[in-house]
């Protein structure tokens, strides 16, 4: 795949950049193995406050951004705004919290002396991100990184260079020091090379199951920690006690978010049979609604998908499961024309070996899938290879508790979208990967968790000459 700027709503190559070389790659894994051993010894106030100077430029520099990544990955202009602000909370958030997060505790304190814990940096992290949110992606992995002391090398997807070269920019113009943050553009078959570079300490990976696999079997090889987002096929349980108003409009937007390219959006919509038709009938009326367009245009709802092949690989998927005996209620066609458009589409009836059911879906098609009791509910929301999020909309104080001890996913959201907060971890299980994201559990994902055992009486004393 060429490292280009395609237009997705005109197909349009804008722009093309030829890949780093391997002298290029050499220099700027010197640089940030460089800046490695100088920044773990910078105090952590001054790290946190970087990283908050990233935040303002970010809010600063807002609509600049969001029009960079709706001309490279298509998503509606008003959404990349968003994506934007939310990458300046989150540099926010941890310049604020960062040395509370860093800061080590005393675990035993007895005759024996005192044993406690520090948080050290590893050293250079290897970032390998996906175009769908350009920015956060990169940003939820780079805040919490370099307020911990280490240094980041982005390999960003290809289709969207230009905002990978963005973000490089963004910590050199917030003072950042040469090599702090490197952008490698390469293809991807080139990644397993940098990650065996001994300046390397580790790897974090979003993207899809094949990558993750890759990267995580490169990352074992060379015994590398490494941190795995992957696929997801996320359920959008509905109860009978749901208000079904609140819960069509949400599913409507868990649905086309980011255009349908999003992990953690809803996929399959599990619905039991005594709210099934009302709460279709409202959820297709929304799908059929949602205003389809140029995303560069206000007001636009759903952009095109990223690419070409991206769009046909979906409208396969909507293909094989109709052919399995699901209904198309809405969608189903790509346009004729320019750019890489696909309707809202909404499949009901969706046999649980079909496509929709089994496979991810990226982009705006819902399966829509019956059940006829809370059991049934449970079985048919964990019957996916992944485990991402969940979301399960009842008032009924039993059914919440089972649904969040019993549905297999990294996150569950009751009566709400399943949405990343850099408050809280966020990462999956089972083929959606491994390790956590965001809050204090994502910023130490990537330290050494270091035991100091001092003995008694042998603390630290001022020394003095005569």
């Amino acid at each position: 795949m060429p490292i280009a700027t395609v237009d997705p709503t005109t197909g349009e190559t804008l722009r093309t950049f030829p890949p780093h070389d391997e002298a290029a790659v050499d220099a700027a894994l010197a640089r940030a193995a460089d800046a490695a051993r100088e920044w773990r010894r910078t105090p952590v106030a001054e790290r946190a406050a970087l990283v908050g100077r990233i935040g303002v430029l970010l809010d600063e520099r807002r609509e600049r951004y969001a029009r960079l990544m709706t001309m490279e990955m298509g998503k509606p202009l008003q959404a990349a705004r968003d994506e934007a602000a939310k990458c300046a909370t989150a540099c926010r958030y941890y310049a604020e919290h960062a040395a509370r997060f860093l800061d080590g505790e005393t675990l035993v304190h007895d005759d024996g002396g005192v044993g406690r814990v520090r948080y050290d940096p590893l050293g250079v992290v290897l970032a390998v991100m996906p175009w769908n949110f350009p920015f956060w992606q990169v940003v939820r992995f780079m805040a919490p990184a370099l307020a911990a002391g280490n240094v980041g090398v982005l390999k960003h997807a290809s289709n969207v260079p230009q905002c990978a070269l963005a973000l490089a920019e963004v910590v050199r113009d917030a003072g950042g020091r040469r090599g702090l943050f490197e952008t490698l553009l390469i293809p991807s078959d080139r990644v397993e090379a940098v990650i065996a570079d001994p300046r390397v300490a580790a790897v974090t990976l979003t993207g899809s199951e094949g990558a993750g696999s890759h990267v995580g079997a490169a990352a074992g090889r060379h015994l590398k920690k490494s941190v795995l987002e992957l696929g997801g096929s996320d359920p959008f349980v509905v109860m009978p006690s749901a208000d079904l108003d609140i819960a069509a409009r949400t599913a409507v937007t868990a649905r086309t978010i980011n255009n349908g390219q999003s992990c953690i959006a809803a996929k399959r919509f599990v619905v039991h049979t005594d709210v099934y038709e009302p709460f279709l009938d409202r959820f297709v009326a929304g799908m059929r609604a949602l205003r389809l367009g140029n995303p560069m245009d206000e007001g636009v709802q759903v952009g095109p998908l990223a690419t070409g092949s991206i769009r046909d690989d979906v409208h396969d998927q909507v293909r094989r499961t109709v052919v399995a005996g699901a209904r198309l209620l809405c969608g189903g066609q790509p346009f004729d024309g320019p750019g890489f458009f696909y309707p809202p589409t909404v499949l009901a009836d969706v046999p649980l070996d079909a496509p929709a059911a089994t496979e991810e879906v990226f982009g705006p098609v819902a399966a829509v899938l019956r059940v006829p009791n809370v059991d049934e509910a449970i079985r048919v929301a964990n019957a996916s290879p992944y485990g991402l999020g969940a979301a399960a909309w009842t008032t009924d104080a039993a059914e919440k508790q089972r649904f969040e001890a019993e549905l297999d996913a990294g996150s569950v959201f009751l009566n709400g979208m399943v949405a990343s907060d850099p408050r809280l971890p966020f990462g999956g299980v089972k083929r959606s990967g491994y390790g956590r994201e965001l809050s204090a559990i994502g910023m130490r994902e990537f330290v050494n968790v270091k035991t100091v055992r001092e003995a008694r009486g042998t603390s630290s004393t001022t020394a003095t000459t005569e």
